[in-house]
């Protein structure tokens, strides 16, 4: 029995849990500290309108970041399927098509992306204030992208390989060489935006290489393997992984569904608001992710190995964890909102003050918005794509549309500010209603669809 399966199937659910969560955790959330560590330097180093192009360039990460996911963990749920199955092979080789599709299609996105770069920024929300600062950054974001997405597939696998602390590992070395990094480019050599993108890149290949020593493990599983052109293998990594694409594509989707009813209902000074909530968001929706990348280990190996009880235990363990988390985002976001909005160094006071009101209003979605994740992670991770791919096109695309819409030709601002909380609600009650009771007492095996 492997290190893995024992850990997996000896120990108790709680404690695997725990052993998976709190490096996960720590590990997204400081992923999402680079992206902090950038608005907090952009915004004291260079100046509130380069802090709003950044933020507009943001969803360009989320691509990268949305295809590695895709990928990533559509590749780790069939390894992990594979390893509870004991197919090692198949999980070898599952491990070697995704590293290698993760490659060629950043790659060859990177090459369009470059080519078309100042149209990309203007479609993105970029004007003649932010165009250039905007465009700077993309240069360095779009052409070294690859390195983030094989960092990121690679973190995924490590983990679903047994060794989440050497995914939180490298995570801590990437957010400690994002701050050093920025300092040095943008405070010392005044490199701006610039240096804030490159601060990022290279502290992305440091943590790669970090997560590259799992391979000096002898007890690993996780090995490349030669491959050939395997159509079906591929279909089965981009259908089960598609619920995360679409899930960070949907966070492309809100920014840019931000900044344009800002730029409508407010102007600049609106954009460069939600700016900091952008970054304070970016912060807790990695961790939310993290939860779910504690649980899809989990319950794609239980899947694997038909352990249905140990899948339900680990659904509820992992929905009181989402909801803690969430009540106490939302509390330390209305207590501490203006202190976090002073971290950004804004200063003008029409700003700070539609941040604080941003801030106290949108975490609200922060209650809800963990349940959501649970269950689509869930259904994900036993390649149950459909019902996965429907939570996140209602919570994400359909009511975060309709609210963005509705809500600010009734509410102004303020309508902007609750669209999110608003779809992340209704969904979450939906699921607690007419799917929780269905999926924690089921008593047949669950088949794929």
């Amino acid at each position: 029995m492997s290190n893995l399966e024992h850990k997996l199937m000896q120990q108790p659910v709680h404690k695997v849990f725990l052993q998976y969560l709190i490096p996960s955790l720590i590990g997204m959330m400081l992923m999402s500290v680079n992206i902090l560590i950038d608005g907090i330097f952009v915004g004291n180093g260079v100046g509130e309108v380069a802090l709003a192009a950044v933020n507009i360039a943001v969803p360009v990460f989320s691509i990268i970041i949305s295809i590695s996911l895709w990928i990533g963990i559509g590749g780790g749920a069939l390894y992990s399927m594979a390893l509870g199955e004991n197919k090692l092979h198949k999980a070898r080789k599952l491990f070697t098509q995704a590293m290698v599709l993760v490659t060629v299609i950043i790659s060859f996105i990177s090459l369009i992306g470059l080519w078309k770069v100042e149209s990309l920024a203007l479609i993105l929300g970029a004007n003649e204030d932010t165009l250039t600062y905007v465009v700077d950054y993309l240069r360095i974001l779009i052409g070294f992208g690859v390195f983030m997405g094989l960092e990121n597939a690679l973190s995924i696998f490590v983990r679903n390989d047994g060794n989440p602390t050497l995914a939180m590992v490298s995570l801590i070395i990437t957010s400690l060489s994002n701050i050093i990094l920025n300092y040095l480019f943008i405070f010392l050599l005044n490199l701006g935006v610039t240096g804030a993108a490159l601060a990022t890149i290279i502290a992305s290949v440091i943590g790669f290489i970090v997560l590259l020593t799992h391979f000096m493990k002898q007890e690993r599983t996780l090995n490349l393997v030669s491959i050939s052109f395997d159509w079906y293998s591929f279909k089965n990594i981009f259908t089960i992984g598609f619920p995360s694409f679409l899930a960070e594509i949907g966070a492309l989707v809100f920014v840019i569904g931000y900044n344009l009813r800002m730029v409508n209902i407010v102007g600049t000074e609106g954009v460069a608001a939600f700016s900091v909530v952008n970054y304070l968001h970016a912060f807790m929706f990695l961790a939310f992710i993290g939860i779910g990348s504690t649980i899809q280990p989990m319950i794609s190996f239980y899947y694997g190995a038909n352990e249905k009880a140990r899948m339900k235990e680990t659904l509820k363990i992992s929905e009181r964890a989402a909801l803690f988390l969430g009540a106490l985002f939302f509390i330390v976001g209305f207590i501490f909102a203006p202190t976090l909005v002073s971290l950004f160094g804004i200063a003008s006071s029409d700003i700070q003050a539609m941040a604080v009101k941003g801030i106290r209003l949108f975490f609200l979605g922060y209650i809800y918005m963990g349940i959501n994740f649970i269950y689509t992670t869930y259904f994900q991770s036993i390649g149950q794509v459909r019902p996965s791919v429907m939570i996140i096109l209602v919570r994400g695309y359909v009511l975060l549309f309709v609210a963005l819409w509705l809500l600010p030709q009734w509410l102004g601002i303020v309508g902007i500010w609750i669209s999110l909380p608003v779809a992340e609600a209704v969904v979450a009650l939906c699921l607690f209603v007419f799917v929780r009771k269905r999926v924690i007492k089921v008593k047949t095996p669950i088949t794929n669809s």
